[in-house]
């Protein structure tokens, strides 16, 4: 028999306050402000893609994919920002569930392309829509010039 999921609290590492307690000068470090804020965007997306068994990092590699079909798994890892092996783990992950599919390159017959496949399509579809609607809902506590002056910041931050 199957139990009912339980309410849970903040992850670990959430960005929830300890009611009472000094945090001394730390929102003025623009790191630690920052790591606070993707973790509260992080909690947005899980709230988003519950019970549908993906990450943020497997979130992003399906779009990836799906915007870049052939890509390479080494260059989906240099845009991952991972080690070839998490790469690896990956697109096993998603080959495993039909998401993706390795090809034959036709410009290099050493190394395979990615591919969406059709059921990858459709599951990137639903999860932008849940995403980006939760993301709206996440980013509605700014007006949209704050929001677009927030992300030409965070991108100036980025390199």
């Amino acid at each position: 028999m199957k139990h009912p999921p339980k309410a849970r609290g903040p992850r670990p590492g959430s960005i929830a306050r300890v009611e009472g307690l000094s945090y001394g000068d730390l929102d003025e470090h623009f790191g630690y402000v920052l790591r606070r804020a993707q973790l509260a965007g992080f909690e947005a997306f899980h709230r988003a893609t519950e019970r549908l068994d993906i990450t943020p990092a497997r979130y992003t590699a399906l779009t990836i994919v799906g915007a870049n079909p052939g890509l390479t798994q080494s260059a989906l890892g240099t845009a991952l920002g991972t080690a070839r092996s998490g790469a690896m783990m990956v697109v096993n992950w998603m080959e495993k569930r039909g998401l993706v599919e390795r090809r034959n390159r036709p410009d290099d017959a050493r190394s395979w392309g990615l591919y969406l496949t059709g059921r990858g399509e459709t599951k990137l579809r639903d999860l932008n829509r849940r995403v980006r609607a939760n993301d709206a809902a996440f980013a509605a506590r700014l007006k949209p010039r704050e929001r677009q002056t927030l992300r030409k910041l965070l991108g100036k931050l980025c390199g």
